[in-house]
């Protein structure tokens, strides 16, 4: 039984959440389209996923209290969305377009081992291809946070090396057919779900489930017919061509193994990350920008080996406090954007020219931009060393000139 103190958290933290989304969909539903009444349309419906779950770690292909292999995951969503009018500016710039907020709740038939965690997540979707009026092919990404993990607790759940915090990210990329009948459409897809806490606690293994889906929603407004409205008629300050220049500021927490005598020490406690991202950035199109970055970030628990105090180890390890420099990276990196009105999917691949001793120099960045104005953005990204290496989330504020 979770204390009372444990589980109020949990709820204030996932409510914190649950107001920031909706207030991001308020928004985007009120203020976004133009004059002239040219309301969104909203949605409402139900997702089901059956997803298998890779054998990515130990604990997963059954090396826990059970002698368990974990293989399925089963979830079901309600999920609330929009689409903007079809005469609307950006929806004919941005035809087919959908966004919006589910809730759902996630089981992987394990309930002592891993818990049946809620998930909340906005998410955005777009045709790829049309095959007729009704039928079309499209992408989704969706990204949020899973809460209510059964996880790792020392001489309890301790051999759990995929989860070790009760609230995790939740990250996933689907292809979806989908199909329009009158106020109703039904979509059949294909997907895949990453739930990582980040680094922020170890161990930090992840949870990974690759499977497939099936949706119905009904519209709350008169879907217009020709949905394919012609964008040649949404002119305006959305052009290819255009430069942009990203400035970014971001924070974050993180657990950190030292390798004292190529012996890897736990670090007791948590270590700030702190960095600077200045991008310029060039459209290509409406949907596509790609440029390159200049990258800061200082790091709490980089370069600590060097800096041990002999004799300490364990929970009573020591170090001494590095200079400055020896903890910040200076990287380039090269970048793609997926653009949409809101939201931004960002990647980047980048090599540090300043590197703290011990750390990779390949590094990678996925990161989602939500946009609070036409101009200023949040900033949630997550960086990884040479592929497979977790290093920090980056959370923070970011402004585009």
């Amino acid at each position: 039984m979770k204390s009372p103190s444990r589980m109020q958290n949990r709820l204030r933290g996932m409510g914190a959440i649950v107001a920031a989304l909706c207030a991001i969909a308020l928004y985007a539903g009120d203020s976004i389209p133009p004059a002239g009444g040219l309301r969104p349309m909203w949605r409402i419906g139900w997702e089901t996923s059956m997803g298998w779950v890779p054998g990515t770690n130990s604990f997963l292909e059954g090396y826990n209290l059970q002698d368990k292999r974990i293989r399925n995951m089963l979830s079901g969503t309600f999920r609330t969305e929009f689409s903007f009018h079809p005469q609307s500016k950006e929806g004919q710039l941005y035809p087919g377009l959908y966004q919006g907020i589910g809730v759902g709740v996630n089981t992987f038939f394990a309930h002592s081992l891993l818990g049946t965690p809620l998930s909340l997540y906005v998410y955005q979707g777009a045709p790829i291809v049309r095959l007729n009026q009704r039928l079309w092919l499209g992408y989704e990404w969706k990204f949020g946070a899973a809460f209510g993990w059964e996880h790792h607790v020392k001489d309890s759940n301790d051999n759990n090396s995929s989860v070790s915090t009760d609230v995790t990210a939740l990250i996933g990329l689907g292809v979806k057919l989908h199909y329009q009948l009158n106020r109703w459409r039904v979509s059949v897809g294909i997907d895949g779900t990453h739930f990582s806490n980040g680094n922020t606690s170890f161990p930090n293994a992840g949870v990974n489930a690759i499977g497939a889906s099936i949706g119905v929603a009904y519209s709350l407004s008169t879907e217009e017919k020709g949905l394919t409205t012609s964008a040649e008629r949404a002119k305006g300050d959305i052009e290819s061509g255009d430069w942009m220049v990203d400035v970014t500021a971001f924070g974050a927490w993180r657990k950190r193994i030292v390798s004292v005598y190529d012996d890897p020490q736990v670090c007791p406690g948590k270590f700030g990350v702190a960095g600077l991202q200045f991008s310029p950035m060039y459209r290509l199109n409406r949907h596509v920008a790609v440029g390159s970055a200049l990258d800061l970030q200082w790091d709490e628990g980089s370069g600590l080996a060097s800096y041990w105090v002999e004799g300490s180890s364990g929970k009573e390890i020591k170090f001494n406090r590095p200079p400055f420099a020896k903890q910040l990276a200076v990287g380039v990196s090269a970048h793609a954007e997926l653009t949409a009105p809101l939201f931004a999917i960002n990647v980047g691949m980048g090599y540090n020219l300043m590197n703290p001793e011990g750390e990779k120099r390949f590094y990678q960045l996925l990161a989602l931009k939500t946009f609070v104005t036409r101009r200023a953005y949040l900033y949630t990204g997550y960086r990884l060393g040479s592929f497979k290496d977790p290093q920090n989330l980056m959370l923070g504020l970011g402004y585009q000139f």
